[in-house]
């Protein structure tokens, strides 16, 4: 089967299982976990042979950016399926997985070139845990939205509607904060082992992101220290959050945009 209709098939689906918990949240109909956890996970179903399609296409030395659009868009979609199991955070789908569905479409159109280098082990684990991070961090960025829009509400006395949907104010913040710390590990071994395994991490084509990917350490990192000792919460950890997401997100795709897209470069 051809890219372009599984891609279509776990979009439509994930537009599904989107719309029902953003009208849940707007409180027009009744939650229903099952049916969006099940709608995603058949969205997911056509999604995941995009992703492992792309990855046997080539042997190159890290993700093209179809490939890592695909790939990174696809586990943000498992890890809020199965963190949604233990956490009281599947209101992020409402977000998360029109983006998943449309980043699928548009990446079903994008280069994907290849390297003749092939993929060690280390490069591997380099791959992989840039790929998680950024996935449970779109997840984390998500969350800060849906906290900023619950804190405004409260502070402007505004009770009705999305808050009363949401959990109470001090569990999304610390939903927040665990989400962050388990991508701040993930993104700490990404660039760890970018070091370790990746050759000069600051060739010419890897410097922008390199630089933004520590960037983006520093914030969040700023961030879960200020929250330790200064008690930053509210509105400030919003923006850090939304700040430190920001520069992963030129980090990982933005470089590869100008790259292989503007540049036409492998």
């Amino acid at each position: 089967m051809h890219a372009l209709p599984l891609a279509i098939m776990a979009f439509i689906l994930y537009i599904a299982a989107a719309s029902w918990q953003a009208l849940s949240l707007a409180r027009r109909v009744p939650p229903r976990a099952a049916l969006v956890r099940s709608f995603g996970a058949l969205g997911l179903l056509f999604h995941l042979p995009l992703a492992i399609g792309l990855l046997d296409r080539g042997q190159s030395l890290l993700p093209g950016l179809s490939t890592s659009a695909v790939l990174v868009s696809a586990l943000a979609v498992l890890m809020l399926l199965v963190v949604s199991l233990f956490k009281p955070v599947l209101n992020v789908a409402a977000g998360l997985f029109p983006v998943a569905g449309l980043t699928l479409l548009l990446a079903t159109e994008l280069p994907s070139p290849e390297r003749a280098t092939g993929m060690t082990p280390g490069i591997a684990l380099h791959a992989l845990s840039s790929a998680l991070a950024f996935a449970l961090l779109a997840i984390a960025a998500v969350q800060a939205i849906l906290l900023g829009v619950q804190n405004q509400a409260l502070r402007h006395h505004h009770i009705r509607g999305v808050v009363q949907s949401l959990p109470p104010l001090t569990t999304m913040e610390r939903i927040l904060f665990e989400l962050i710390w388990a991508g701040m590990a993930l993104l700490t071994l990404s660039i760890a082992s970018g070091f370790a395994f990746v050759d000069s991490m600051f060739a010419q084509h890897l410097v922008h992101k390199t630089v933004l990917s520590l960037i983006a350490w520093v914030l969040f990192a700023t961030l879960l220290a200020g929250h330790h000792w200064l008690g930053w919460r509210g509105m400030r950890a919003v923006r850090w959050t939304l700040g430190g997401y920001l520069a992963l997100l030129l980090a990982y795709f933005g470089t590869k945009f100008v790259l292989e897209v503007l540049l036409g470069r492998g």
